[in-house]
């Protein structure tokens, strides 16, 4: 895994093999990040990354200048990881040890992006769960944008937050906004 642009531009991650994480591969997290570029400014955005795995996602908005991030994962070893990696790029990651589900029906942070990487085999009804709380809790700003990464063979569109997805190779991005 490397980070593709901001401060740390090249540099080359590697997390521990026995993590069980899919990281989002550079190209589609170079389309993604092309997306966010054309919406937002990284150093005024908040952020919340949620099944957080490596951290790959939350390294890159911190490279590109953002300075509020939550980073979420179930995982001891990833989050260990990513604050770990984060102290060592002085980066602000913030880490929280949680089932995301449980964190999202408490959460008092609203944020401009969620970001969401959930396994590619969890149930639609799972995926329709993290849209769910985070709308019926108000975590987004009123600008913001939740993602869901996740396979092509799973379709997103019916929600009613839904507004577009975009497909890389096996990789699919899902987005969600309040105005729609």
């Amino acid at each position: 895994m490397r980070i593709i642009s901001g401060r740390h531009k090249g540099k080359r991650l590697s997390a521990p093999k026995k993590l069980p994480v899919r990281p989002t591969t550079d190209m589609a997290k170079e389309a993604l990040f092309n997306i966010l570029n054309n919406n937002y400014y990284f150093d005024t955005l908040s952020v919340l990354d949620l099944f957080s795995g490596t951290g790959n996602i939350s390294f890159e908005f911190a490279s590109r200048g953002c300075e509020k991030i939550t980073a979420v994962d179930s995982h001891y070893g990833c989050v260990k990881f990513i604050a770990t990696t984060a102290k060592e790029l002085d980066f602000n990651i913030d880490t929280i040890k949680s089932d995301v589900y449980k964190f999202l029906e408490k959460s008092p942070i609203k944020a401009t992006v969620i970001f969401a990487d959930p396994p590619y085999d969890f149930e639609k009804i799972q995926f329709d769960k993290i849209v769910e709380l985070v709308f019926q809790n108000n975590l987004l700003n009123d600008d913001g944008m939740l993602i869901i990464e996740h396979s092509k063979q799973t379709d997103l569109s019916e929600n009613k937050f839904f507004t577009y997805s975009k497909k890389y190779g096996g990789n699919m991005f899902s987005f969600f906004e309040k105005n729609n």
